[in-house]
């Protein structure tokens, strides 16, 4: 009887196990952290403009839009913790090119603008626009965070960014860490784009889910985010980043990504980086390499 009660009590533990993964798999996904977006100009970003969109499916989103800096301003003080203006051997833009290059920078699951923009700010490659959101309940946007919400604003900054007059609508890059990996490669897939850069991707959240919480079966899960399929669809060069310490996304699932890709893929691994250092970790070689490789790839 005693072994009896044991096994249902087991039994009913597990299907409540279930019940909870089942309604709360978004929100485990998507914790949606919530912050008052700052000023750029008070914050001391001159370049800088608050910016208001809406997606596709109605949802107020609010980011940073950077306008192209020049070798003379950029700089500023970051998580590099230098300061100093960027240097004349750095990537510029063609001279002749009638406007400039445009990064999309989507960040990773507990992130936010306010959080970031120090490390945005930093990045930014010299004579190259940037343009940031907060994901859908994210920060300071509206809405509710999930996968669809998150694909929608990709569509809906993806479009800002080309029809800014400054910015080149054939040279945009993308950039996504994290979570954000998977709204880069949506992007890329769906938009044409000069070049993706990624930093620690996942290969798809069935993965993650076998990875994290191996007990629960895959039926329950009602996410995507497949970087896998993505980038077999994108033809673009590739720059990818890796920690090969990071214990929470395994450097596999990145060389996985990469191998499936369907374009050339450039993989640089980040010695004695986690999941959550790798900006610290890789300095200003992180930089400086994704400098370089919007300043070298073209449409």
């Amino acid at each position: 009887m005693l072994a009896l009660r044991i096994i249902v009590g087991l039994g009913l533990a597990y299907t409540l196990l279930l019940l909870v993964a089942w309604l709360f798999q978004d929100r485990l996904a998507f914790p949606a952290p919530r912050a008052k977006l700052p000023d750029p100009k008070r914050v001391g970003v001159e370049n800088g403009e608050r910016v208001e969109l809406v997606s596709g499916d109605g949802t107020k989103l609010v980011g940073w839009y950077l306008a192209p800096n020049t070798p003379e301003v950029g700089g500023g003080r970051g998580r590099l913790g230098e300061v100093g203006a960027v240097r004349n051997h750095l990537p510029k833009p063609p001279p002749t090119s009638p406007a400039s290059p445009g990064l999309l920078w989507f960040y990773g699951n507990g992130e936010t603008v306010a959080a970031i923009w120090p490390i945005v700010r930093e990045f930014q490659p010299p004579g190259t626009a940037v343009l940031v959101l907060d994901y859908p309940g994210y920060g300071g946007s509206g809405g509710r965070a999930r996968e669809g919400a998150l694909y929608a604003a990709a569509d809906a900054a993806y479009a800002a960014l080309t029809a800014r007059p400054d910015v080149d609508p054939q040279r945009i890059y993308v950039y996504g860490r994290s979570l954000g990996s998977a709204v880069a490669t949506y992007t890329a897939a769906h938009h044409p784009v000069a070049g993706l850069i990624l930093e620690s991707p996942f290969t798809n959240a069935a993965a993650m889910a076998k990875y994290h919480y191996g007990l629960l079966p895959r039926f329950l899960l009602r996410l995507s985010l497949d970087n896998v399929a993505n980038v077999r669809r994108v033809s673009c060069p590739i720059l990818l980043f890796h920690g090969d310490a990071d214990r929470l996304v395994p450097t596999a699932m990145g060389m996985a990504v990469a191998a499936a890709a369907a374009g050339p893929v450039e993989v640089v691994l980040i010695h004695g980086a986690g999941h959550n250092d790798t900006y610290d970790i890789g300095g200003r070689s992180y930089r400086d390499k994704m400098w370089r490789f919007i300043g070298r790839t073209g449409p």
